[in-house]
């Protein structure tokens, strides 16, 4: 009986990583905060996490590049006061994120900021 009750648990525990996993913000270097101008090709307000995807200028000759920054879900930026309509297609922003660790152009949101002044933000005041 007690090789059942001990399997069953290893069962409910392995069943439990991949929400522990998807929790996780190792793949992000938070000791690094970098700053980013460019426009917004397109802000997806999606479960679990919404995504604001970012064309920066590349190198001088070269294109510009899709850079994938991962914010909160939809329902921490509604309560921060972020809504669909709070980022469109061709804004030009400045945002500072938290850059993946592997040197791929992506990073974890810290604050953006719009060209009209407008701050967004989950992270309390802005110090940018």
């Amino acid at each position: 009986m007690l090789k059942y009750g001990i399997a069953a648990l290893g069962l409910v525990l392995f069943a439990a990583l991949p929400a522990v996993a998807h929790h996780s913000d190792a793949m992000f270097d938070s000791k690094k905060e970098v700053v980013l101008n460019g426009t917004v090709k397109e802000f997806q307000y999606t479960n679990p996490h919404s995504w604001i995807q970012v064309l920066v200028p590349g190198a001088a000759g070269a294109g510009p590049v899709e850079w994938s920054i991962e914010t909160a879900a939809p329902i921490v930026l509604l309560r921060a006061g972020i809504k669909p309509s709070s980022l469109q297609p061709g804004d030009k922003i400045s945002l500072r994120m938290h850059p993946l660790k592997s040197g791929a152009p992506g990073g974890s949101l810290v604050e953006v900021k719009k060209d009209d002044g407008t701050t967004l933000s989950l992270r309390g005041p802005s110090a940018y």
